[in-house]
């Protein structure tokens, strides 16, 4: 599927792994930004990546304290930079091109810290 073939983008694109070029695991598409006008055709503008995406997931009372734990960073990838979706979203460019590898790694460190029972 390409990125401009008709999607159904909750159910389709949020939440799948992301894969960039070179083949690299590069995250999760945490939520989509859209450009339009009211009442006009809207377009998917961006993917974005990473705990700061989620504010707009969580109510504010839950996303204060996710953000204390994981902080607020998030990338944002410029929807043309999608090369195709199947079961995971494949970009053009490697990760590090986009800030991907950088955000990833940090939100690992930060897991690996939490104590599980």
């Amino acid at each position: 599927m390409t990125p401009d073939a008709s999607l159904k983008l909750v159910g389709e694109v949020r939440d799948l792994q992301i894969v960039d070029a070179d083949g690299t695991h590069c995250g999760i598409a945490d939520e989509l930004e859209f450009e339009g006008d009211p009442g006009k055709k809207l377009k998917v503008r961006a993917i974005l990546v990473g705990p700061g995406a989620y504010q707009f997931r969580l109510p504010k009372w839950i996303f204060s304290i996710f953000k204390r734990a994981f902080g607020d960073a998030s990338v944002t990838i410029p929807w043309n930079e999608v090369a195709h979706i199947t079961g995971r979203i494949t970009l053009k460019r490697p990760g590090g091109a986009y800030g991907l590898l950088k955000a990833e790694k940090r939100y690992a460190q930060i897991v690996r810290r939490i104590p599980f029972a």
